[in-house]
């Protein structure tokens, strides 16, 4: 085991650190910023590292790659101090470190953004940044600075907010601002990018050169390969907890990082030709305002997903988005009856165990605490939306509920010790591949999902998304919420974009561009309606009727 050392300071005085503005070059350097030699963690069942080394230069944007479950996550834990390893060294600016928890990572000047989030839900931004800093700082200067950072990074934020009102792309903000804030020698990002939309990932990525360029040295785990490519100029290759490669990203494609990460081209999409059935979910001016302070208005929306359809929203985090998701699942009763009609039910009013009694499942965006309990094993997570292994009298059934979550696991390619693991210990991929199996292996007659690859790799999102083909095709309609077009323009057969409470009018999928997308996120579909309207007028114009397809009688004024 590597000796211990005392923690060294901030390079720069705290009041400083937190202004981005006055984050000065660090001088050049031959020492490694980071060394990792022979680091091994072993878990019951499982090696998660095995004697991994890797060296991480100053300024030098260093990508790890893996799939899911190839230990990305427990060697960033070990070097910001959240784990022990079992063997191995850990040398910090040339120096041997033990790192025996978070506190002394950022005093050492190491910061991570967690791909769970880290956050106190009943505090306000602004309280859980300041939890991180100097607590001789005063709340309302943490409040000021976090303006000032979110504005100039291109990550809006209120401060003030309390963080179990915010969005999941929100709260990847908060984590990402409290991370710049402490002016970080080495910054480890897990995923930093799953939740947020293309523009604030090219603001992000501005901003991760800038902090490179000043000296910081950046680790970036991402299962978005275009990322990597564009961002990093080294990668280390992780499988089954080994280092398998290294390489420059810059000089790779796509399909060559996919083949190192995974071993194997990732399957292609099967197209499996099938005709759309009647609508299964029909909702027809749909207004609520919001239920609580920061929320958003759902105003006079319009949306019908058919039987074999799959049927995408687009749209920026904090839109409205978990409003709708809340009044679709049942979470939210207060619609009228018939704005909410499913299978031919007015469902507006019904709570979740009633619209899941006609068809309905759902898959949230937060995996641990509302898609699976994290305490709870895998089979009895299963209780959540499967009730066949409950037998009479209220008995379960183990044996039943461990056979259906092995064979889940099985077929999602779940890592974990077994059926019997809590759902706290698997990986964010794992995790979000046994919930996506659960809810598809229920067979519904709607699905609605929200962030369905959320942090899996591309294997892994290329079998949900196969899954979710699957499934439309034997008469399921799907519904799915996603910041990521390349998913949507994959998966979807029309698609809707969200704006400000309000759903545009549907477009077919071969006539939306990244461009169009882009410009129907602000709320402008209206104009571009119009035009595409006087087009149709015109004798000259050749595209069929149905072009933007039942969404123009209801584009909100």
């Amino acid at each position: 085991m590597c000796r211990a050392a005392q923690p060294t300071p901030l390079h720069a005085p705290v009041q400083d650190a937190i202004h981005p503005s006055r984050m000065t070059p660090l001088p050049a350097s031959s020492v490694p910023r980071l060394e990792l030699a022979g680091i091994t963690k072993r878990y019951p069942g499982v090696v998660a590292n095995d004697g991994v080394s890797l060296t991480v230069q100053p300024g030098e944007i260093h990508a790890v790659l893996g799939e899911n479950g190839a230990g990305k996550s427990t060697l960033m834990k070990i070097i910001y101090g959240a784990t022990a390893p079992d063997a191995g060294e850990v040398r910090f600016d040339g120096q041997p470190v033990h790192i025996r928890n978070p506190q002394e990572a950022r005093r050492l000047g190491i910061a991570m953004v967690f791909q769970h989030f880290s956050l106190f839900d009943t505090l306000t931004v602004a309280e859980n940044v300041w939890l991180g800093l100097d607590r001789q700082i005063p709340l309302v200067e943490v409040t000021h600075r976090i303006h000032e950072v979110a504005s100039a990074y291109g990550l809006p934020l209120d401060a003030t907010r309390p963080v179990h009102s915010l969005s999941v792309g929100e709260m990847q903000r908060v984590e990402i601002i409290r991370a710049l804030l402490a002016n970080p020698r080495l910054l480890i990002l897990d995923e930093p990018t799953s939740v947020l939309t293309p523009q604030a990932v090219e603001k992000l990525f501005v901003t991760l050169r800038q902090l490179s360029q000043q000296g910081c040295s950046i680790l970036y785990i991402s299962h978005k390969l275009h990322e990597i490519r564009a961002l990093c100029s080294a990668c280390t290759v992780l499988r089954g907890g080994r280092v398998t490669g290294f390489c420059d990203p810059r000089t790779e494609s796509n399909a060559s990082l996919g083949r190192m990460m995974i071993g194997a081209d990732p399957p292609a999409l099967t197209v499996r030709p099938h005709p759309r059935g009647d609508v299964v979910l029909d909702v027809q001016a749909l207004n609520l305002p919001r239920d609580t302070a920061f929320g958003a208005d759902l105003v006079d929306m319009h949306l019908t997903v058919r039987a074999g359809e799959v049927v995408g929203i687009a749209g920026v985090s904090g839109n409205g988005q978990r409003e709708l998701l809340a009044a679709l699942s049942g979470e939210d009763t207060r619609a009228a009856p018939g704005a909410i009609t499913i299978a031919g039910q007015p469902a507006g009013r019904l709570p979740p165990g009633r619209r899941r009694a006609l068809g309905l499942h759902f898959v949230p965006e937060e995996r641990l605490g509302r898609g699976a309990v994290p305490e709870l094993s895998l089979a009895s997570n299963l209780l959540l939306t499967r009730r066949e292994a409950v037998g009479p009298l209220g008995w379960l059934r183990t044996r039943a509920l461990q056979r259906q979550a092995q064979d889940i696991m099985t077929r999602f390619g779940v890592k974990a010790a077994g059926p019997h693991a809590p759902a706290r210990a698997l990986s964010g991929g794992n995790l979000q591949k046994f919930i996506m199996g659960r809810e598809i292996d229920a067979r519904p007659t709607l699905l609605i999902v929200s962030q369905p690859t959320w942090g899996v790799d591309v294997g892994a999102a290329a079998q949900i998304h196969d899954a979710l083909l699957a499934l439309a095709a034997e008469g399921c309609a799907v519904l799915v919420f996603s910041e990521e077009l390349d998913e949507l323009f994959a998966l979807c057969d029309r698609l809707y974009v969200m704006a400000k409470g309000q759903l545009s009018p549907s477009v077919m999928r071969a006539e939306a561009t990244v461009e169009r997308i882009g410009a129907w996120m602000s709320g402008l579909w209206h104009t571009d309606v119009q035009q595409h309207l006087g087009q149709m007028a015109s004798p000259a114009a050749q595209a069929p009727a149905c072009s933007l397809e039942e969404g123009f009688a209801h584009a909100a004024p």
